[in-house]
């Protein structure tokens, strides 16, 4: 389980069909094979690991719905590594079972930050409700507005500089994922409830 407050940006080192290779956070000293780590909110298990970085085998399923089949050699990403049982809990229950992948519409200056409208798709939308939270690209982050398949949310400073975040643009790609306690409700309640 992860919490949605990224450790580091690291960037890609490689990418074939099998494998994604990481580099290695100087933090990351406690990391082994078999660490989960969110990269860019998908939850992937390290396979080898060196000094400087860290592999991962990724399977057809997880390259097809995310945007991790898109990442060239340089392009940076989101990590975290897994909450520890004592450790501080100060985003959203996140898992890194990345839902969809949406599209940015638009990116605004809001203050000292930004508003980032992104078009998600109908597998995430339900699960989207106004002041609750999503997991973009791993990040946690409190929905500002929902309108239809699209909501907002609003970019602080320190989210847009030490986060990937910070360099969207309209039309790019980010991981989606939904509150699961949303998810969770929203399953266990029949839909003609809703309408009542």
């Amino acid at each position: 389980m992860f919490t949605g407050i990224i450790e580091a940006m690291a960037p890609v080192l490689h990418r074939t069909g099998a494998q994604l290779t990481i580099g290695r956070p100087v933090a990351f000293t406690d990391v082994q094979i078999g660490s989960s780590i969110s990269v860019a909110g998908v939850c992937l298990s390290v396979a080898a690991i060196a000094d400087a970085s860290m592999t991962f085998d990724v399977v057809p399923e997880t390259w097809e719905r995310t945007t991790l089949s898109q990442f060239k050699e340089g392009d940076r990403v989101n990590l975290e590594r897994a909450l520890p049982a004592g450790g501080r809990f100060e985003g959203h229950v996140v898992q890194g079972h990345v839902e969809g992948v949406g599209t940015v519409t638009g990116n605004r200056k809001e203050g000292t930050g930004r508003r980032v409208t992104i078009s998600v798709p109908d597998v995430c939308s339900r699960f989207i409700v106004p002041k609750g939270s999503i997991a973009i690209d791993g990040v946690s982050l409190t929905v500002a507005s929902v309108e239809g398949r699209r909501c907002a949310v609003a970019l602080i400073p320190q989210t847009r500089a030490n986060t990937t975040l910070g360099s969207l643009e309209s039309g790019d790609r980010v991981n989606i994922e939904t509150d699961v306690l949303v998810r969770t409700v929203a399953t266990l309640v029949p839909s003609s409830a809703h309408d009542r």
